[in-house]
């Protein structure tokens, strides 16, 4: 594997002799490599990009280009390092972006960014907050990017979309699991139309439509040594669509204080000091750009991406687990009254969380 993944390395535009390509990180998505050059030189990340999740490969890979050189003359322009606060990828020797191998597997590699730090969850508010301007920022960035982005991911976060497949799955019930759980789908049913009213908003316009990320973990910011954002990574995800999205899913992740697939539901809640952390370092960063109605409904999205999740653990639970990767068979059925469980916090903090939006604003 490691000859092989030389030769893979070989293809791209590298500074100086490959040495080694060892694994990166457990690759949830993607399969991810650092190549390690001779002596001082750069070090790289090679990504195997999941062919089956994002297509086209290389449609994808102009999202990112885009994006990437759009920040760098940002930062460039108010005096930052652009090869430190964006990433940089690196061309094939052909000039793509990517390298397409013998097995028709896409291949990409970006400039590894030295000297950085990378946290898995944020457990203070005061890592909440630079996460929220973190993220803040790269929507800020971008927030004057015209060119279209290709949607690489159709039906992304689009809740008419994911009723659509919910009804067919219903109508299916392919594996006899619809009667064990009438209470469950009752939980999506009563909500559907709070949800769609929302979504009618993003479809006309309402809500305007943005360069969003879509994957805002905090492990995809980096931080520099003294603690302070450097650039957001992994962009694979980066779309078209309402930045709404972002601050949903980045308080889905960031504000529970149990697991996403917590047995014990007494653990699962929203933490308000966490949200209002973020929220705070997050309109630091966006207030100038952000419209009225955009704020309004920011607290608003955190309800909906988690609901969405709720409905999404709970369809393929019914659908016999085929989308997610799970350890048991109520694994899906455990995630979806672990998701409920926090989006009735968050429902019962709804009006605190909307006078904490206004507050900052």
């Amino acid at each position: 594997m490691s000859t092989h993944l030389t030769e893979i390395a070989s293809n791209f535009k590298l500074e100086g002799q490959v040495e080694e390509v060892a694994p990166l990180g457990e690759g949830f998505i993607n399969d991810t490599f650092i190549i390690n050059t001779v002596g001082n030189g750069p070090k790289y990340i090679l990504q195997r990009k999941n062919k089956n999740i994002f297509s086209p490969i290389p449609d994808m890979m102009e999202n990112i280009q885009k994006v990437c050189l759009h920040i760098k003359k940002k930062v460039e322009a108010t005096g930052g390092d652009p090869m430190r606060e964006a990433m940089t990828i690196i061309p094939a020797n052909d000039g793509k972006l990517y390298f397409l191998d013998e097995e028709e597997e896409y291949w990409a590699v970006c400039l590894f960014i030295e000297d950085t730090i990378a946290y898995e969850a944020a457990e203070t508010p005061e890592l909440a907050y630079s996460g929220g301007k973190g993220i803040g920022r790269f929507q800020s960035l971008v927030a004057d990017l015209k060119e279209p982005l290709v949607n690489i991911l159709p039906g992304f976060h689009d809740i008419r979309y994911r009723f659509k497949q919910w009804d067919e799955v219903l109508a299916k019930d392919p594996v006899g699991r619809k009667e064990s759980v009438v209470e469950e789908i009752s939980w999506i049913e009563s909500r559907r139309e709070e949800m769609l009213d929302f979504w009618k908003l993003v479809e006309d316009g309402t809500i305007p439509t943005r360069i969003s990320h879509n994957d805002t973990k905090i492990n995809n910011i980096l931080f520099d040594k003294k603690g302070d954002v450097l650039c957001v990574i992994d962009l694979d995800t980066v779309l078209s669509s309402t930045v709404l999205n972002d601050f949903g899913d980045a308080m889905r992740f960031y504000t529970n204080t149990g697991l996403e697939d917590d047995e014990n539901l007494e653990n699962v809640s929203m933490d308000q000091e966490i949200y209002k952390a973020f929220a705070k370092g997050y309109l630091e960063e966006t207030s100038w750009f952000l419209s009225d109605t955009e704020k309004e409904y920011l607290a608003f999205s955190a309800k909906y991406i988690t609901y969405e999740q709720v409905l999404r653990f709970l369809m393929d639970y019914i659908d016999g687990d085929n989308y997610y990767k799970v350890k048991s068979p109520e694994h899906n059925l455990i995630r979806t009254r672990a998701q409920y469980k926090l989006l009735q916090s968050m429902e019962a903090q709804f009006e605190e969380m909307n006078k904490i939006v206004k507050a900052l604003s």
